[in-house]
């Protein structure tokens, strides 16, 4: 067996590695997405705490 036979995985290699893309695609944009979410959430909080801490003054 050789490189070329198991990236072809018997003639569903196109399937397999299209798949395995896609996956680590969807992955990845949901770890981007979720860092992005966390750091709007993070600034929104700031911005409350700043706005009480200002408004009891």
């Amino acid at each position: 067996m050789d490189l070329r036979d198991f990236l072809d995985m018997g003639g569903y290699g196109g399937f397999v590695w299209t798949s395995y893309g896609l996956t680590a695609l969807v992955l990845v944009l949901n770890w981007t997405s979720a860092r992005r979410s966390e750091a709007e959430q993070k600034l929104l909080a700031q911005r409350r705490t700043t706005t009480n801490k200002e408004n009891r003054i």
